[in-house]
């Protein structure tokens, strides 16, 4: 196993050289490290399917399309604008996501957009009866012991500190997406906090049968394209990325908005974890992206060497 650490971990109101074992905002890898492996979980008990209605769980929604395999797949094509959302209370903002409505994408397109788990977090605890990152806890954390990771820091020093917001000033130790600000508990789509040793744990829980947080068969299906007309490149949360080496198949990987990813390989049995704080000082830093693809490329090549 690999691993390094560079460069600094804030820069504003004064710099900071980057420490080991800091817990970092891991954004948007809340959906996969959490939320799907508790959605997973639930359709293995069967008290859920892909094919149920987000309605049958959430009554206020009322367009009875769209199903658990969309919401996985970004295909729902759930769209709509939602005036002063960040200014909304939690309750004010739950009952406006429950108003959006399906548009033009509806299956034929996938768009990625973070209601879609935000929904799946609560239909997690319409079945189960508590907080979707409870739920995370307990389900998939816990089990898997990654003992460094949570919802809540109770050191701000131990965080790798994101953006500095006009409005918010250095965010440090809470989460830095707006609707998890505001959601807390109650948000599936981002607010996890982890290490990279808990990360490097979980993705070898998920290569290597290790007390895995899902059922042995959904590894092979989260290879495969699961949105409902095919050829998305998307599998139940995961992007699929296709390689050629040793032979053609499809790794696993996702992203999360502060600068994060990861990368599984069921077919070599490898993995990558990459921690970063790209929104630091300011967001978006979009030249950050076409970075991350350069360095997926580049570990994709040499791993196989």
């Amino acid at each position: 196993m690999t691993r390094g650490l560079f460069g600094a971990e804030q820069l504003i109101p004064g710099y900071e050289p980057l420490k080991p074992n800091q817990l970092y905002d891991v954004a948007s890898l809340t959906k996969v490290v959490g939320t799907t492996n508790v959605i997973l979980q639930l359709i293995t008990e069967k008290r859920l399917a892909l094919t149920d209605k987000v309605s049958d769980f959430l009554p206020e929604w009322q367009d009875q399309r769209v199903t658990i395999r969309h919401l996985l797949t970004h295909t729902s094509g759930i769209t709509g604008y939602i005036p002063h959302r960040d200014k909304l209370s939690a309750a004010q903002l739950h009952d406006a996501l429950l108003t959006m409505h399906v548009g033009e994408n509806f299956e034929v397109k996938m768009v990625y957009s973070d209601v879609n788990f935000i929904f799946l977090g609560w239909i997690a605890e319409a079945i189960l009866g508590q907080p979707i990152q409870t739920l995370i806890q307990k389900r998939v954390l816990d089990p898997l012991r990654m003992t460094h990771s949570t919802f809540q820091p109770e050191d701000p020093t131990r965080c790798v500190p994101t953006e500095v917001s006009p409005t918010r000033g250095l965010i440090r130790g809470v989460v830095h997406d707006p609707k998890a600000f505001v959601l807390k508990n109650h948000c599936g789509s981002a607010g996890l906090f982890s290490t990279l040793d808990d990360l490097i744990r979980f993705e070898q829980a998920m290569l290597f049968n290790t007390g895995q947080p899902i059922a042995t068969h959904w590894l092979t299906e989260l290879t495969r394209d699961q949105t409902p007309l095919g050829k998305q490149w998307r599998s139940l949360a995961w992007a699929l990325l296709p390689t050629q080496l040793p032979v053609a198949h499809n790794c696993i990987w996702h992203s999360g908005y502060t600068g994060t990813f990861l990368v599984l390989d069921q077919t070599t049995q490898q993995g990558m974890v990459f921690l970063s704080n790209r929104v630091h000082p300011h967001a978006p830093n979009e030249a950050f992206l076409a970075r991350r693809n350069a360095i997926i490329n580049t570990y994709l090549a040499e791993k196989k060497r």
